[in-house]
């Protein structure tokens, strides 16, 4: 004989059943709809059971800019009544709707060249890219400083914030994959050229400031392995081309007089000049 033991039984959450008295209520429905005219109202599109005698018709909606969005009433019955009471009337997107986008905080928002004349921008006090002045950054020219010790700027960038600058930096426009750069000599890198200005501190190995007037990048942080055609270094060799002597076309000396007779009415040089100049 086997042992008899207690016996706990999984019993699962029964799905509603529909309530054919509410699902046949289709234009009842239909009519709870009074935020907007009659034609921006679509066809049935199904019933589904929310519960015990609840049911909620689904209806096309035809409003402008609302593609894929559906008109939901609820409507529900009282114990052996025939009389359906409408609950609520929404308005809710469909599989296929189209939404805006989720909601992201402005810090997330924001683009490089977002900020413009007069905006703020100010950073919040968990920013992870700042780490207080008096606390060690990592970078060792900013330890040696007594100044950055308190006594100077109260948040400096921490070693996550340079890296995250330096990366940024290094993937954009003024990096060794830029066209620019790609179109330049092998040997036109700015790290070897007489206008880099490099940067102090941790970045100094890396980065510089473009001081050429002429360079695209002037003014603007570049990394070593950067480069352009306005390379101090840059020569261009030049070849001197012999010019043919070419002869002489007009010689004085072979200049033949050729008498010339005038037309009628035309003016001798020994009469009077015309009014206004002519002769």
């Amino acid at each position: 004989m086997g042992k008899n033991e207690r016996v706990t039984r999984t019993v699962g959450a029964r799905a509603a059943r529909l309530d054919q008295v509410c699902a046949a209520a289709v234009e009842v429905a239909r009519a709870g709809i009074t935020e907007v005219e009659p034609t921006d109202v679509g066809d049935h599109l199904e019933v589904v059971a929310e519960g015990e005698r609840l049911v909620t018709h689904f209806f096309e909606c035809l409003l402008d800019g609302y593609r894929g969005w559906r008109w939901a009433v609820t409507v529900t019955r009282v114990s052996r009544s025939k009389q359906v009471t409408i609950c609520e009337t929404v308005l809710l997107p469909g599989p296929d709707a189209l939404l805006a986008p989720s909601w992201l905080p402005w810090q997330e928002r924001l683009q490089p060249g977002d900020l413009g004349v007069g905006d703020l921008l100010p950073a919040t006090a968990d920013d992870d890219r700042l780490v207080p002045g008096y606390v060690l950054s990592d970078d060792p020219a900013v330890e040696e400083t007594v100044w950055e010790l308190g006594l100077g700027r109260s948040r400096v960038m921490s070693k996550e914030g340079r890296e995250e600058t330096a990366q940024r930096w290094y993937d954009g426009d003024h990096g060794p994959a830029a066209p620019i750069s790609a179109a330049a000599p092998r040997t036109a890198r700015c790290g070897t050229c007489g206008f880099y200005l490099p940067l102090a501190g941790a970045m100094r190995q890396a980065f510089g400031v473009c001081g050429n007037f002429y360079a695209p990048d002037d003014g603007r942080a570049v990394s070593a392995d950067h480069g352009c055609g306005a390379h101090s270094e840059t020569m261009l060799d030049t070849v001197e081309t012999p010019v043919d002597e070419l002869p002489t076309i007009y010689d004085d000396n072979e200049v033949e007089a050729v008498s010339v007779s005038r037309a009628a009415g035309s003016v001798a040089s020994e009469e009077p000049a015309e009014p206004y100049g002519h002769s």
